[in-house]
């Protein structure tokens, strides 16, 4: 069921896409694309033609990370797009390694070169690794790169309430958003409950846990219900939990499905189905131990 769902039509054309997908408010004022292309471990010669496929899909967004090594081809797909620049909205991520004051302000400008887009609109401490002790510092560099004007927001990704918690106690801004491993075995209630009690967005990274419910009897019983492939079913469910949400797909022709998501709405029945498949899992890092 699943690959010939792939080839469902999709009912709006691009200009609706854009449209359609929710512009969600960032505690700094800045708007963003609720849905978003991830490109972990897309690398390579396929790299930028597959995001150039997902721009003409209608994606806006594109979370890429220092440590994927594919910074360079995502600024060339958006130089390369033909769109303008305040239209489309990048994230990248500094690696554990160059946390600390200096060294994260010296990665922050490599990821600038690499990009080469003139400013990133969204910049997130990848993981806090609190073995290290510098994610708080880090959080200082990431203010100041903020006031420079380089960096619109600035964020966290696999931040835990006790590490944000640690960093709001520090002073200065708070995290526009945290992007955390969300999916429906990993449902994240509490640290999505203290996000939106410091009016933090949740992210979800991860969000399909791999292809690990593909074959999941609740989510094939809401996929007949609705004519909708797996992917589209699981992203609709962020959506209407209100998290931000970036699949990822190596695939061109699987691009135009994943976000085509804006046409329909799961019930609360189905809603209560997937709530019961929080079962802990992981696909990914405890960020307690990484």
């Amino acid at each position: 069921m699943e690959s010939d769902l792939w080839a469902l039509e999709l009912t709006m054309d691009v200009k609706s896409i854009v449209e359609s997908n929710p512009k969600i408010k960032l505690n700094n004022g800045q708007l963003i694309p609720q849905v978003g292309l991830g490109v972990y471990k897309l690398n390579g010669e396929s790299a930028e033609p597959l995001i150039l496929s997902a721009f003409e899909a209608g994606y806006r967004r594109i979370d890429t990370a220092a440590f994927y090594g594919n910074e360079a081809e995502v600024g060339s797909a958006v130089r390369n797009s033909g769109l303008a620049r305040e239209e489309i909205f990048i994230t990248t991520k500094i690696w554990k390694d160059d946390h600390g004051f200096d060294r994260a302000l010296a990665a922050i400008d490599e990821s600038l070169d690499r990009l080469n887009i003139d400013y990133i609109d969204m910049l997130l401490i990848h993981w806090p690794s609190p073995q290290l002790n510098k994610f708080v510092d880090t959080w200082a560099a990431f203010q100041q790169a903020q006031q420079s004007g380089k960096i619109r927001g600035i964020g966290v990704s696999n931040f835990q309430p006790a590490h944000l918690e640690q960093l709001l106690a520090a002073g200065g801004a708070v995290p526009a958003l945290n992007q955390v491993e969300l999916h429906p075995g990993l449902q994240q209630a509490a640290v999505r409950a203290f996000n939106e009690a410091h009016g933090i967005a949740t992210e979800a990274w991860s969000p399909l846990a791999r292809g690990r419910f593909n074959d999941s009897p609740v989510i094939e019983s809401i996929c007949t219900k609705h004519n909708r492939s797996t992917t589209q079913v699981i992203v609709r469910w962020h959506i209407q939990l209100g998290n931000l949400v970036i699949p990822k797909t190596a695939t061109a022709s699987r691009l135009a499905g994943n976000i085509s998501v804006f046409d329909f709405e799961l019930d609360d029945t189905d809603m209560a189905a997937i709530a019961t498949l929080d079962s802990g899992l992981r696909t990914g890092p405890h960020p307690e131990e990484f």
